[in-house]
C-alpha cells in the first residue's frame, strides 16, 4: 500500500494536471467560437461564387471547361486536413484510419494516387506508414488565411488541369457539434455536380467579356476557395474535439483526486488507529 506521502504527492500532481487541462479546455472553447465565426463568415462567398459558376455551367451556351467534365480515372489526388497538435481525442486517428482503409480498397499501387497533406500529425503518420506525400503544409495558424495554403491549393488544382490527376478529393472532419465531428470525403474535382445544376430560381447574369473567359478564371479560384472553406470547417472540428477531450481529461482528474483523497483519509485513519493501539498497548504493559 502506498504511504501517506506518496498519496499526497499524487494528489498534488493530479491537481496540477487538472489545472492544465481546464485551461486548455477554456482556450479551445474560445478558439472554437472564433473558428465557427470564420467558417460562417466565409460561407456566403462560397455560395455566391458557386451560384455564378453554376449559372454558366447550366446555361444553354456551348461554354465548357475541363474542370466540369469527367474523364477516365488513372490517378486520384487526396487533400487531407489534420491538425499540427495532438490532445484532440480521435480527431486525427479516426480520419487517417478511414483514409488509409479507403486508399487500400481503391488502389493497387502508389502510381494510382497522390497525397496533399495539411497538418503535422497527418504528414508524420502517413510518412511513417510509407506513403509518399506530393506536398504538405505544417504550422498553420489557428485562424489561417488563404495565403497560408495558396501554394498547396494551386499545386493540387493545377495538377488536375494538367491531367496529372483525374480526380481530387477532400478528406477532413466536418464540424457537427463540439461533441461530434464526422470524417468526410468530398469530391472537389471535377465539378460535375455544378454542371448538372439548373435551378429555375437562379439569378440571371450577363457575362463580359464572355462565359468561356470567366470560367477559365473563376473555376480554379472556386476550387481553391472550396479547399480554404473546408480548412475553416476542419479547424472548428479540431477545437471542438480538443475542448471535449480536455473536458473529459479534467473530469477524469477530478475523479482521480476524489479516489486518492479517500485513500489518503483511510490510510491516515489507519495510521492514527495504529498509533492509538500502540499507546494503549504500551500503557497496559506498564501496569
Amino acid at each position: 500500500m502506498a504511504s501517506l506521502r506518496e498519496i499526497k504527492t499524487r494528489i498534488g500532481s493530479t491537481k496540477k494536471t487538472r489545472q492544465i487541462t481546464k485551461a486548455m479546455q477554456m482556450v479551445s472553447a474560445a478558439k472554437l467560437n472564433r473558428a465557427q465565426t470564420n467558417a460562417q463568415s466565409y460561407e456566403p462567398y462560397t455560395q455566391k461564387i458557386r451560384e455564378v459558376v453554376a449559372s454558366i455551367a447550366s446555361s444553354e451556351s456551348d461554354s465548357s471547361h475541363p474542370m466540369l467534365e469527367s474523364r477516365p480515372v488513372k490517378k486520384t489526388g487526396y487533400i487531407v486536413i489534420t491538425s499540427d497538435r495532438g490532445l484532440a481525442g480521435a480527431y486525427n486517428a479516426g480520419l487517417l484510419r478511414s483514409l488509409i482503409e479507403t486508399i487500400n480498397e481503391r488502389h493497387q499501387s502508389e502510381e494510382e494516387y497522390t497525397l496533399f497533406v495539411l497538418g503535422r500529425i497527418g504528414s508524420e503518420m502517413l510518412e511513417r506508414r510509407g506513403f509518399t506525400i506530393e506536398n504538405k503544409i505544417t504550422g498553420l495558424a489557428d485562424n489561417p488565411a488563404f495565403s497560408d495554403i495558396k501554394d498547396i491549393t494551386r499545386d493540387s488544382v493545377q495538377m488536375f488541369e494538367n491531367e496529372d490527376v483525374d480526380q481530387l478529393y477532400l478528406w477532413y472532419n466536418h464540424f457537427i457539434s463540439p461533441l461530434r465531428q464526422d470524417v468526410t470525403e468530398q469530391k472537389l474535382l471535377p465539378l460535375t455536380d455544378l454542371a448538372e445544376e439548373n435551378d429555375s430560381n437562379q439569378a440571371s447574369y450577363e457575362f463580359e467579356p464572355s462565359e468561356e473567359v470567366i470560367l477559365e478564371q473563376l473555376l480554379p479560384q472556386y476550387a481553391e476557395s472550396l479547399i480554404y472553406g473546408t480548412l475553416l470547417d476542419a479547424k472548428a472540428s479540431e477545437f471542438g474535439a480538443r475542448m471535449t477531450a480536455m473536458s473529459a481529461a479534467t473530469e477524469n482528474a477530478n475523479n482521480m483526486i476524489d479516489d486518492l483523497t479517500l485513500s489518503y483519509n483511510r490510510a491516515r485513519q489507519a495510521a492514527i488507529t495504529q498509533e492509538l493501539s500502540e499507546i494503549v498497548g504500551g500503557a497496559s504493559a506498564l501496569e
